[in-house]
């Protein structure tokens, strides 16, 4: 076996790991037993990236997952086949057809309708439209499908730059006449990006759906799959003409759920259903070609050629979101008002209360002009500043509360505001006028359980509990 032979087939490893594979014969993409002290497992030998540690051998077994063997705990490999992983997605002419609505789908990165690189560990998107109906031929019995990629980078690298440049690539497809728009998105800042959405594109006359997938495409479990059919049809079907994150509702497959862009988050780190409404309810429940709206109050699409879409794709990135936290020292806030920044939205404790520790440099941000705003880290609930002495003085120092709008809307908000004016008078106006339900009178009773009102999960927990 030649040097260069002998390193392509054992990509990745290195260390003890690589010397287990070598002792017995073994390379990448072999179908192995594997004889450990913990016991017998079969499986197919993956690749890993040069990141990966040295310690352990991956192998992807009959169920589609995947595991790592610790090296130092093999006792021997048995080579019983092998079975190389193809890279290419088949690829199938999308069948457009007259009279099927138009979609258009933006791809900014994450892992929709994706294929991993196990060689890098990278995922690689599967985004023509003939490699989606390779992957989801059920796309072709919703619309005609168009793609187009923005930008392929992970959703911590999505900032107020990316923002723009999805408004502005939206309004133009808009104003083509699109009957729908998808944007494919990582899912770990996505509620950052809607809500910058929801505000730089007002009155969209057709959905704007935002999908992602918590679950890579090559996982019996991924969620990619059914995300994507659901958001399609919403763009393509849907009457909620809004800016909406569209994703997982339960646990299981049984249906999506249609996030507006100001009200969403994400609330856990590997659930598939870890997008939640937050002090509102979801709009809609999406079942493949099923929608049943919960929240009606919703902004409806528009006959062609009625648009009164509004854009206004500006920011300024000098705004911070601080939260607050016991023992706060006023050179956190004061770096910011040295730093040049514009904005800063607190997250404060209780009902909206930072220490008095913080109030000389709350005092310093005042006199430099710098916008300031006061929203709850508890995500759920109002801010009350009213209602102790500490709100009261806060607000003397001219922190100004924003109801029950989330953390990171507000700072998107206020960037979005500053974007637009130096004005503190008309900064404040913006911010304090509800804009797509980022503030909204109340919420709903049922709203701070689980799983949200209206669906079934809730009314059998209801039934079960309070007999």
């Amino acid at each position: 076996m030649s040097t260069e032979t002998a390193q392509d087939d054992l990509r990745g490893y290195r260390g003890i790991s690589r010397e287990v594979l070598a002792r017995d014969g073994i390379r990448v993409w072999s179908e192995v037993r594997a004889k450990t002290k913990q016991g017998q497992f079969e499986g197919l030998v993956l690749p890993r990236s040069e990141t990966a540690d040295e310690l352990h051998i991956v192998l992807k077994l009959d169920s589609g997952y995947n595991i790592g063997l610790a090296a130092d705990q093999i006792e021997s490999l048995e080579e019983v086949g092998r079975r190389e992983a193809q890279y290419k997605i088949p690829e199938k002419k999308f069948p457009y057809s007259a009279g099927k609505p138009r979609v258009k789908l933006f791809g900014t990165g994450g892992t929709i309708a994706s294929r991993l690189d196990y060689r890098t560990g990278a995922v690689i998107p599967a985004f023509s439209p003939g490699e989606l109906y390779g992957s989801v031929p059920e796309l072709a019995d919703i619309c005609n499908l168009e793609t187009e990629k923005l930008y392929g980078i992970f959703s911590e690298n999505m900032g107020p730059e990316q923002w723009i440049g999805v408004a502005q690539a939206c309004a133009a497809e808009i104003e083509k006449g699109i009957d729908g728009i998808v944007i494919g998105h990582g899912t770990d800042t996505m509620h950052h990006t809607a809500a910058a959405l929801s505000f730089m594109l007002q009155n969209p006359p057709v959905p704007i759906v935002m999908v992602g997938s918590q679950r890579s495409s090559d996982r019996p479990s991924s969620d990619a799959t059914l995300n994507l059919i659901h958001a399609t049809y919403t763009a393509a079907r849907s009457d909620i003409a809004e800016i909406v994150v569209c994703m997982f509702g339960p646990t299981s497959d049984d249906y999506g759920l249609l996030h507006r862009g100001t009200r969403v988050r994400k609330m856990h780190s590997s659930y598939r259903s870890t997008f939640r409404t937050i002090g509102d309810r979801p709009l809609a429940t999406v079942e493949r070609e099923k929608i049943t709206i919960l929240n009606p109050g919703y902004h409806q699409r528009c006959p062609r050629g009625e648009s009164n879409l509004a854009l206004n794709a500006a920011f300024d990135d000098r705004v911070s979101l601080v939260y607050y936290y016991p023992g706060m020292k006023p050179d956190v806030i004061e770096s910011l008002v040295d730093n040049g920044y514009r904005g800063i939205v607190f997250a404060g404790t209780g009902l909206g209360h930072v220490n008095r520790a913080v109030y000389p440099a709350i005092e310093k941000a005042r006199e430099a002009g710098v916008a300031s705003y006061m929203t709850v880290q508890t995500i759920w609930g109002y801010t009350q500043m009213y209602v102790y002495e500490t709100g009261r003085e806060i607000m003397g120092l001219g922190v100004e509360p924003i109801a029950n709008m989330l953390p990171e809307v507000a700072y998107v908000k206020l960037g979005w505001a500053l974007g637009q004016t130096d004005d503190l008078g008309e900064i404040k106006k913006i911010m304090q006028t509800p804009i797509n339900g980022d503030i909204t009178e109340r919420e709903p009773p049922d709203g701070y359980l689980v799983y949200q009102g209206g669906l079934p999960e809730i009314e059998e927990f209801m039934r079960r509990v309070h007999r």
